[in-house]
């Protein structure tokens, strides 16, 4: 059984929707029911802080329901998701919650919760910031890229932080120059230059780290916790690590792609790099060895998937001719859990490491802990049986997403999830999915329990 905390060898009883107690090893003890874990780890179930399910972008939506979406979650080893919910210019906060909630409310097949997207900063929205953190939703994601969509301004930014430090929530933080990358891309646009690869270097990695410094900045001012989210590049990771450094509130995420792809990935010819088009975008091979060095240090906290699925068909085609309208996303929710075994197994991190960011710090990070993320009598089942020494090849073949495509297409991993248990119910075993579609529950959070 593996904790944050470390590894023992223990039975995990589960009553219910709760785990019960750890014993002893061969503990006589009668049971409706025997999952057999010789030889294999019992981890909690995954924590996903960060999913586009049915997101809306560009004129169409990211390819995966909420139902889809979880049941491939599940599929993953994942038992918790934390969506977004997305203001549009000129809706209140509160009707956009319970549109999500509309979209979301018997739908899933894991537990779930919601972030907000606030694209439109005035008083009527600052005040609503308070009745969504009363809802259960106390983090708030903000834009320094997409001007004229979800773009705000340093001025709105400052007074976002303001509120979210008067209400005890954390502010999420998309830093990339938006205003210098727009620029940038018509430029390259102007000058016929139209391919995929262009969204990555119209987005180059210091645009991330300026913008990523200058939210810290606002955050010093007011003194509001930040979450950065989705860093992909060294310069960034440095301003994080610097302000960590002195003490201040600061965390962030980064996603698998970042670990694994590369902007050779957006360079593929036949405008398959629209595959890889997401933001931030894909970074030169050398980052990901710093990203790794963050996740050991924590200055990467948690690893979560950005996943926002669109199928190469008729969605990233969108974009032939014109890279700047290519759907931004790529599919991950099911493989995040197997993706970062294989740090464990190239040594990258270790086992405890792997439970901790994939689970246990998102937990605690949005409010969830003890309930979530972690093996222990009281906390929810959701608990995961993960062969370490299986073998899969991941293909859109195979999986479960509702996308046309794979990301990881051919990757070979070693480590597979075995059994999935959510809130106490099989939901995943070798027999296939046992889970329903409107098992999972809203989750209400509570506070960063970091913040210092």
């Amino acid at each position: 059984m593996v904790n944050a905390t470390g590894a023992v060898a223990a039975d995990v009883l589960v009553e219910g929707e709760k785990i019960a107690a750890l014993l002893t090893p061969g503990f006589a003890i009668a049971a409706d029911r025997v999952v057999d874990a010789a030889g294999k780890y019992v981890i909690p179930g995954g924590i996903d802080a960060h999913t586009h399910m049915e997101m809306p972008f560009g004129g169409t939506f990211s390819a995966d329901t909420f139902a889809s979406g979880t049941t491939a979650a599940a599929w993953g080893g994942t038992t918790t998701i934390i969506d977004f919910a997305v203001q549009a210019k000129g809706t209140s906060l509160m009707s956009t919650l319970d549109k999500w909630h509309t979209k979301a409310d018997g739908n899933c097949a894991v537990d779930y919760g919601f972030h907000m997207i606030v694209s439109d900063v005035n008083d009527t929205s600052l005040k609503e910031m308070e009745s969504c953190a009363d809802a259960g939703v106390n983090s708030f994601k903000m834009f320094m890229a997409y001007p004229g969509v979800f773009y705000a301004t340093d001025g709105e930014i400052l007074r976002a932080m303001q509120k979210a430090r008067e209400i005890g929530g954390t502010v999420m933080m998309h830093a990339e120059n938006g205003i210098a990358i727009d620029q940038l891309v018509a430029q390259a646009l102007a000058r016929g230059r139209t391919a995929p690869v262009e969204h990555g270097l119209t987005r180059p990695p210091e645009l991330e780290g300026e913008a990523t410094s200058r939210a810290i900045t606002l955050a010093a001012v007011t003194g509001a916790p930040l979450y950065v989210v989705h860093l992909s590049a060294a310069q960034a990771l440095d301003a994080v690590a610097r302000a960590r450094d002195t003490g201040q509130n600061v965390f962030a995420e980064t996603c698998p792609q970042y670990l694994y792809l590369s902007l050779e990935d957006l360079a593929k010819p036949d405008f398959e790099g629209a595959k890889y088009v997401a933001s931030p975008p894909l970074r030169p091979r050398e980052h990901q060895a710093e990203l790794w060095r963050g996740l050991r240090t924590n200055d990467l906290s948690v690893v979560s998937t950005d996943h926002c699925p669109f199928c190469f068909k008729d969605q990233k085609e969108l974009g032939r001719g014109n890279f700047a309208k290519i759907p931004n996303g790529i599919p991950g929710v099911e493989h995040r859990v197997d993706l970062l075994h294989q740090g464990v197994v190239r040594g990258e991190i270790s086992l405890e490491r792997w439970v901790e960011i994939s689970s246990t710090t998102p937990a605690r990070m949005f409010g969830l802990h003890p309930r979530k993320g972690v093996i222990a009598p009281g906390a929810d089942a959701d608990v995961v049986v993960y062969d370490p020494r299986a073998r899969q090849t991941i293909s859109a073949a195979t999986h479960h997403m509702a996308v046309d495509y794979s990301a990881y297409e051919g990757m070979e991993l070693t480590g597979k999830v075995d059994t999935v248990l959510s809130r106490g119910r099989v939901v995943v075993d070798a027999e296939g999915f046992h889970g329903r579609i409107g098992h999972g529950r809203f989750l209400t959070r509570e506070l960063n329990q970091y913040l210092v």
